[in-house]
């Protein structure tokens, strides 16, 4: 639903809803949602959505219809992935990180698997 171009609008609208006004996000620019490990026998990510807005900060949506026992932990290591790219391989790299920002839209109760964390 907001994973293409066509849906950009509905996308940004939806954003924009989701910080009640903390964020105001003004146009995105769809990012390669499949984001492969630094090794050949690494994990690898793919975003349902994946975009960036015109500051930096990057936005992925994941859409998840049934439980899944580690989605918490599978959300933080897919969210490590945005921000080990913007480490910078030059002396001069002052460690700044832009926000990522994560949503998930569940089709469960996540915090019923959280009485085992």
């Amino acid at each position: 639903m907001f994973g293409s171009e066509f849906n950009k609008e509905l996308l940004i609208s939806f954003l924009n809803a989701m910080f009640h006004g903390e964020q105001n996000v003004q146009d995105v620019t769809y990012l390669n949602s499949e984001q492969l490990g630094d090794r050949v026998d690494a994990r690898r990510a793919i975003f349902d959505v994946y975009c960036e807005n015109d500051k930096g900060e990057k936005f992925i949506v994941e859409m998840q219809n049934v439980y899944h026992e580690f989605f918490k932990d599978r959300t933080i290591y897919f969210s490590t992935f945005p921000i080990r790219e913007q480490a910078q391989r030059s002396g001069d790299w002052d460690f700044h990180l832009n926000p990522v920002y994560t949503i998930g839209l569940l089709n469960f109760n996540f915090a019923e698997g959280l009485q085992n964390a």
